[in-house]
């Protein structure tokens, strides 16, 4: 099992600055919004699931300025910073230190508009791998392992992927070794489809023309078999519709 590295991710929510009172401001975001496709993060997008931050509410997680360790906002186990999870995603509120820095730095660009996104630092705990019939891979995050901290950053720059990338490439590989496997057998299916074709040449018309219409399908399917994911499970799919046509 290989050593686990922290990603970080970034969301176009605001973040805001709350007046409690005259003398007490709060920082309110989300570090993440769920069901939200991500944009592309070099050759995949990435949705976060809901209930991925459900077994790491209670970490011991830190708000920081733009991820940095030497501007701490507040800490959850202090209670300066509270973390839950509502229908948007994982929601933030921070009390920060009364300081001239954060005030200056934080407080007062978020206030005019100048700091206005988040993001957060985090170890996957399980995730999924899936392309569609268009070739887009997507990573669906269904556990985060560990919630390291939530931060207000002035912009996002370009996520880490490295933990990510890794693992595509990994799917990519077992993609690739599926496709040449199904090189040397979709000439198979196709035999299986022509034998059931063969077993319903002495039916009706109309059960032809439904034939047809499945074997059209078929075909296509099997002609983009070696570049899509699946492809070879619906091609077999199709075959058992074509037998269930079988009068006999």
């Amino acid at each position: 099992m290989g050593i686990k590295t922290e990603e970080r991710r970034f969301t176009s929510r605001k973040v805001e600055v709350r007046s409690e009172s005259e003398d007490s401001k709060q920082i309110v975001g989300y570090g993440a919004v769920f069901e939200s496709r991500s944009e592309d993060l070099g050759g995949f997008v990435e949705i976060i699931e809901r209930g991925a931050f459900d077994d790491v509410l209670n970490d011991d997680v830190r708000a920081l300025f733009n991820h940095d360790n030497n501007i701490i906002l507040g800490r959850s186990i202090s209670g300066t910073l509270k973390l839950s999870v509502d229908d948007v995603g994982l929601r933030y509120e921070i009390d920060p230190p009364d300081t001239q820095m954060v005030r200056d730095m934080v407080l007062e660009p978020m206030r005019r508009g100048d700091v206005t996104q988040s993001s957060f630092g985090f170890y996957v705990g399980e995730d999924d791998w899936q392309e569609d019939r268009n070739g887009v891979v997507t990573r669906s995050i269904k556990s985060v392992d560990r919630l390291m901290d939530v931060s207000p950053v002035t912009y996002p720059a370009y996520p880490d992927t490295e933990v990510a990338l890794r693992k595509l490439n990994a799917f990519t590989d077992k993609s690739s070794k599926f496709a040449a496997e199904l090189a040397s057998d979709d000439t198979d299916v196709l035999e299986l489809i022509e034998r059931a074709m063969n077993q319903l040449s002495n039916s009706n018309a109309t059960l032809h023309i439904e034939v047809g219409k499945i074997m059209e399908l078929a075909l296509s399917e099997l002609t983009e078999a070696r570049v899509t994911i699946g492809r070879k499970n619906k091609a077999i799919e199709l075959y058992e519709r074509l037998s269930k046509l079988n009068p006999a």
